[in-house]
């Protein structure tokens, strides 16, 4: 089976990897962090704002985007690039989670989940042809599998049984057609469980997936243990073939993937904790409420050149804040996302002259300054 996308493996440090993976609508330079996009929108920003970033891929959600405003009005607007005037790559999620996370009211069998929508109770029906169909409609370049996404924590006997259900799922997802242009990843589960993740990697390296991700991680768990299933993860996934790993996470988080051999994240966690005033710098996070930074006429990072940092103070931004004003979101995010994709470019930087080690050292010693900062 012929891929709609390709993906090169351009340079190696340890296990961290550097690459390019080309879609029909951009090529993208990995390690890449994807802005979330998860309502056909990254909160705040316009598609130039995350082109002048860097930006190359964005993800947007299946689930939120059938409830509301739905993939066959968003087809019949040009599909979910037009819809939103975005140029580059799309990634959607399939909305197993979603399902899993936000309905209190869901029914789970063989075929499918049954819930009621979050916004106004009407019931509904996802199954793994369903997903595929509202994610073919939407038009994006890469398609998630549709999985079940067990609870955390969870008991071994409970992940274990859940393999053969997302098992199921996943070729079932495989089986539907989606468009020529449309890849479609696989989702490793297997909880927090080494030897339930090397089963299911089992169970599915047969079914010719586009690329592969790593589900059921940063769900609550401390670091140390996700870190230690990535350990055990990554090194079964082919090497030919790219490597997302879904929701992750802090910078400290997307370092350690990429030391492990992790290609692609995302996560809301730099949009959120902007509008909530959380900022990251080279010298470690910033609450921007802080009394102390109220006569504090210094940029937010003097090593960084974002448009918030090149103009506008810490005193400025947390009268903003203070005062609720939409501009303070605005800038706090576009800091944010620029903080992260340029970290990636460092690191992938880093990969290519393999001193990636060197790097995540430097990185460390200086971003762990403010770590202790009250909030």
């Amino acid at each position: 089976m012929n891929s709609p996308i390709s993906f090169e493996l351009v340079s190696e440090s340890g296990m961290a990897r550097a690459g390019v993976l080309t879609t029909s609508h951009s090529t993208i330079e990995t390690p890449m962090f994807m802005p979330v996009g998860t309502l056909a929108t990254v909160k705040s920003m316009t598609p130039e704002d995350l082109e002048k970033m860097g930006a190359r891929i964005i993800l947007g959600n299946a689930y939120h985007l059938y409830i509301r405003p739905g993939h066959e009005l968003i087809e019949r607007m040009g599909g979910l690039h037009k819809f939103m005037n975005w140029s580059g790559s799309i990634l959607t999620d399939s909305g197993g989670f979603q399902v899993m996370s936000l309905s209190q009211l869901r029914k789970i069998s063989k075929d499918g989940v049954e819930f009621r929508s979050h916004i106004d109770g009407s019931k509904h029906f996802l199954s793994p042809e369903k997903s595929m169909e509202i994610q073919k409609a939407l038009g994006s370049d890469i398609v998630m599998a549709f999985d079940e996404c067990v609870k955390h924590p969870a008991t071994k006997d409970e992940v274990e049984k859940s393999l053969d259900l997302t098992t199921d799922w996943e070729k079932r997802s495989r089986a539907y057609s989606l468009k020529p242009h449309q890849a479609l990843f696989g989702i490793l589960q297997g909880g927090m469980y080494p030897d339930l993740r090397k089963k299911h990697f089992q169970m599915m390296q047969d079914i010719p997936f586009d690329g592969w991700a790593i589900g059921g991680l940063s769900v609550g768990e401390p670091p140390a243990m996700m870190y230690e299933i990535l350990d055990s993860t990554t090194p079964l996934l082919p090497k030919e073939k790219v490597r997302y790993l879904m929701g992750v996470g802090t910078p400290e988080d997307l370092i350690e993937g990429v030391r492990r051999g992790v290609d692609i994240f995302d996560c809301v966690m730099p949009t959120r904790n902007a509008r909530n005033g959380t900022l990251f710098t080279s010298k470690g996070k910033i609450h921007i409420k802080n009394a102390k930074y109220a006569e504090d006429s210094s940029p937010l990072d003097e090593n960084c050149d974002c448009y918030t940092c090149k103009n506008f103070s810490k005193s400025y931004l947390r009268h903003l804040f203070q005062s609720g004003e939409i501009l303070g979101s605005r800038l706090n995010t576009l800091h944010n996302l620029h903080f992260y994709i340029q970290l990636m470019r460092r690191i992938r930087e880093a990969i290519l002259a393999k001193n990636f080690d060197e790097f995540r050292t430097t990185f460390y010693r200086s971003y762990l300054q403010n770590d202790q900062e009250e909030v």
